[in-house]
C-alpha cells in the first residue's frame, strides 16, 4: 500500500531543560516519513526545501524508502526554520523564531503516481495547501488523515472547515480540540468535531496518551512512562507516521485496527522523544519497535 505524506522538511533550533540542539533536521513531513517507513515503503514526500538542506539527510530518507519526486528543491533559497524553547514539564514551550523562507509561497505539485495514493497524510500546513493537494488526486484514497493547529483556527477557519469535510481522520491535541469545538469536555468536543466531517478523531494528550473517537466508540491508549525524555519536538508527527504506517501496511481501516494503529503511533512517538531531532528514529529496528509495542501491551493488560 502506498502512503503520501505532505508537510514541512525543515531546520530546528531546540532548547530543553536537558540540552540544546542547533540547526538540526526537523519538519512534520520528515518525522512522518521516517516513522512510517518502518511499516510501509515507499513513503512519497510532498514538501519543499532550499539549497541549504543537507544532501546526506535526503540520501538517508531515500535509504529508508522515501520517494522524493514530490520534494521541491530550490537551490538559491533557504529552508523553513523554527526555533523553540521547552520548559521543565516539556508540555510548555515558547516559539522563539519562525522563518517561512521557501514555505512562504509553497505550491505542492503531485507527480502522477502520487495522484493515485491509497493512504494520504496531510501534515500540519496551511489549509489552502492541504486543499491544493486534495484537488490533484485522481481518485479518493482509502484513508485521508489530517493534522492541524490552533494558528489555522485563528487565521484560516473557513478553509480549515472545508478540508475537514473531505477527510477521514483528524489528529489534534486536547487544547486544539477544545478551541475547534468550543467545548471544554473532550467527549463533547469530539461529537462536535465529528459532525464537521471526519469519521474518526484522534486527540493527542502528550504524556497522558491519546484518545480515538468514532461516532459510537471510544478508545484510550496510555503513553509509555519513560526514564528519560529529551526533546518532544516532532512527537505528534512521529505518532501520525506510525499510525498511518501501520494502517497502510495492513490496508485495514476498521476501528479495531485503528486501535492497533494508535498503539503503533504511540510507540514510535515514545522513541522520538528520547533524543534530539530525528536521531532516535534513524537508529531503530523492527525488533526494537516490536519490543516497545509489547511494553505497551503489557502496560494495559489485565484479567477480569
Amino acid at each position: 500500500m502506498s502512503l503520501v505524506a505532505v508537510g514541512t522538511v525543515a531546520f530546528d533550533n531546540i532548547e530543553t531543560p536537558f540540552g540544546r540542539a542547533e540547526r538540526v533536521v526537523g519538519g512534520a513531513c520528515t518525522y512522518i516519513a521516517l516513522a512510517a517507513s518502518y511499516f510501509v515503503q515507499p513513503v512519497r514526500i510532498v514538501s519543499v526545501v532550499g539549497g541549504d538542506f543537507p544532501v546526506d539527510m535526503l540520501d538517508f530518507l531515500k535509504s529508508r524508502g522515501a520517494d522524493l519526486d514530490g520534494l521541491q528543491v530550490r537551490p538559491n533559497e533557504k529552508s523553513f526554520f523554527w526555533s523553540g524553547k521547552y520548559y521543565r514539564d516539556l508540555n510548555t514551550r515558547d516559539t522563539l523564531d519562525t522563518q517561512l523562507n521557501v514555505l512562504a509561497d509553497f505550491d505542492p505539485v503531485l507527480p502522477e503516481p502520487y495522484q493515485h495514493a491509497e493512504f494520504l497524510m496531510l501534515g500540519n500546513l496551511t489549509p489552502q495547501v492541504q486543499l491544493r493537494v486534495l484537488e490533484q488526486l485522481k481518485r479518493r484514497p482509502k484513508l485521508i488523515t489530517m493534522d492541524t493547529m490552533n494558528f489555522w483556527m485563528d487565521t484560516a477557519m473557513s478553509d480549515l472547515l472545508e478540508v475537514l469535510k473531505k477527510i477521514d481522520v483528524l489528529t489534534i491535541n486536547d487544547e486544539e480540540a477544545r478551541q475547534l469545538s468550543g467545548e471544554l469536555s473532550l467527549v463533547k468536543a469530539a461529537r462536535v468535531i465529528l459532525e464537521m466531517g471526519p469519521k474518526y478523531l484522534v486527540i493527542k494528550k502528550g504524556e497522558h496518551g491519546a484518545l480515538l473517537f468514532s461516532e459510537d466508540e471510544l478508545f484510550y491508549a496510555p503513553a509509555l512512562p519513560l526514564p528519560e525524555v529529551t526533546d518532544p519536538t516532532g512527537a505528534g508527527d512521529t505518532f501520525a507516521g506510525g499510525f498511518m504506517g501501520w494502517l497502510a501496511k495492513t490496508g485495514d481501516t476498521s476501528m479495531e485496527n485503528m486501535r492497533r494503529a494508535i498503539i503503533y503511533g504511540s510507540a514510535m512517538a515514545s522513541f522520538c522523544v528520547e533524543k534530539f531531532s530525528v536521531e532516535r528514529l534513524q537508529e531503530l529496528s523492527p525488533e526494537l519497535i516490536q519490543k516497545r509495542i509489547q511494553q505497551f501491551a503489557d502496560l494495559v493488560h489485565f484479567k477480569l
